[in-house]
């Protein structure tokens, strides 16, 4: 099988590459902005011609898109989210390559739910801010386009590679700054939310899944488990052997063992952040999966213990 993976260097393409490499049945091509992509092509910038030519010659069975933005401008989301994949759906409608579609969604395309909740499928979208509009307009295209085509809209990815960025990452260095330095107080704020967190290893092992099956539609991938933050990042503190005490800024008063966030000054103390996630879910978000164990055969298999051990793993190199 010949697949042609689009945003190999990204976040989750990183480790789909890896879990397609595996397979002995793949022949992998990378496509992608970087210098270590197989072929360079700015899906954002580059014609839906010029892509069509590359489909021809290459000749892939499946296509995979792991590109996208998931920080910026309503404009550079757009681009990159929409635009990028209905240039890639124009090129497979032109194409004679008959190729199959996984798309990588999102779960931001919901927005938020009912607390207590697991969101279906067939759940209406209502996203919340300009990231998850971006990616139900894509995850649109991709519906409306009569390709062979399905998306997979992943919750909240974790494990190794997480960038510095998110809230689980800005947890692990700042417990990282603190276990260096010798400070036994932090003091975070946004622990409130609750969210459906799956390691990116199952998320890859769920895209070799849909390249290799017939469906079609959406298809939502995660652990199907809300866990708070405030608990996530006690683990996280329990890895890393943390002792010192941590104060929870937006949540009940008193010292915690663990939280999430980022340090802040005094002067931070009088706009803590609500919701560390820059996804327009509000306060909660659990997928139902049972559609991925139907239709894909796939359940997750890492536990997110393990998942924080990984991310706490790699800042910990960097002490």
């Amino acid at each position: 099988m010949r697949v042609l993976l689009i945003g190999a260097n990204g976040y989750l393409g990183r480790f789909v590459a890896d879990r397609l490499l595996a397979d002995p049945a793949v022949q992998l091509t990378a496509l992608g902005r970087g210098d270590d992509a197989d072929v360079r092509f700015d899906l954002a910038s580059g014609s839906p011609g010029a892509l069509t030519r590359f489909l021809d010659a290459v000749h892939p069975g499946v296509v995979v898109n792991c590109a996208g933005a998931t920080r910026g401008g309503a404009r550079e989301l757009a681009r990159h989210n929409t635009v990028a994949v209905a240039t890639v759906c124009e090129a497979l409608r032109r194409s004679g390559c008959g190729a199959r579609l996984v798309q990588i969604g999102c779960g931001a395309e919901y927005g938020p739910s009912q607390p207590g909740s697991s969101t279906a499928e067939d759940a209406v979208p209502r996203p919340g801010g300009p990231y998850g509009v971006s990616k139900l307009a894509a995850t649109e295209l991709v519906l409306g386009s009569g390709l062979d085509a399905v998306v997979l809209r992943v919750f909240s990815p974790a494990g190794p590679g997480t960038p510095a960025g998110s809230p689980l990452g800005r947890l692990a260095e700042a417990m990282r700054r603190a276990m260096q330095s010798g400070d036994g107080e932090l003091k975070l704020g946004g622990l409130g939310a609750q969210r459906d967190f799956i390691d990116v290893r199952d998320v890859a092992r769920a895209v070799h899944a849909a390249s290799l099956s017939a469906a079609q539609g959406v298809i939502n991938i995660g652990s199907g488990r809300a866990v708070r933050l405030r608990d996530a990042a006690a683990t996280l503190a329990r890895v890393a052997g943390y002792g010192g005490a941590l104060h929870e800024l937006d949540g009940p008063p008193g010292p915690l063992r663990a939280s999430i966030g980022h340090p802040r000054g005094e002067s931070d103390h009088a706009s803590p952040v609500a919701y560390p996630y820059p996804d327009g879910c509000g306060s909660w978000q659990q997928a139902d999966v049972r559609t991925a164990r139907d239709r894909l055969g796939w359940r997750p298999r890492i536990n997110l213990e393990e998942s924080l051990a990984d991310i706490w793993m790699e800042a910990a190199c960097r002490m």
